[in-house]
């Protein structure tokens, strides 16, 4: 099992080069309670949505969740799904997934991912969830 210290430590030593990279005074990182090591990146006071990074032992995984499927117009559905796979080549770093009823983007970083690689994947996923709710809000209700 991966070790819940070791990845918090990673994420909290991108903090500051996050900070630079965002333009922003405040993030927040938590150990979430579970089995599974997950670490919680927020951005307290701006409209960035959280991440959350995992060790899956081969890979890092950072995940944002951007809504759920209820909050899909329904008559917009089958053209969100087209748009997403017509979406994901062009997203750099990042790609568009389902967790349960959740769309999600989601990065990845090898297991010896650097705090420098881990602040530029935060940075990345975080600018593109927040690209991916601008573009596709006219799918959402």
């Amino acid at each position: 099992m991966p070790s819940r210290r070791k990845l918090v430590s990673l994420v909290s030593a991108s903090v500051p080069r996050l900070r630079r990279q965002l333009a922003i005074d405040a993030i927040d990182v938590a150990s979430v309670p579970g089995e599974v090591p997950v670490v919680e990146i927020g951005f307290p006071g701006s409209e960035r949505l959280s991440i959350y990074v995992t060790d899956a032992t081969s890979q890092l995984l950072c995940i944002c969740y951007l809504w759920r499927d209820a909050d899909v117009k329904p008559r917009r559905r089958a053209r969100l799904l087209e748009t997403l796979l017509d979406l994901n080549p062009s997203v750099p770093l990042s790609a568009f997934g389902r967790i349960g009823e959740h769309f999600v983007l989601v990065g990845a970083l090898g297991p010896g991912a650097t705090a420098d690689d881990m602040a530029l994947e935060l940075a990345t996923l975080s600018d593109n969830a927040r690209d991916a709710i601008a573009t596709l809000a006219e799918f959402l209700e």
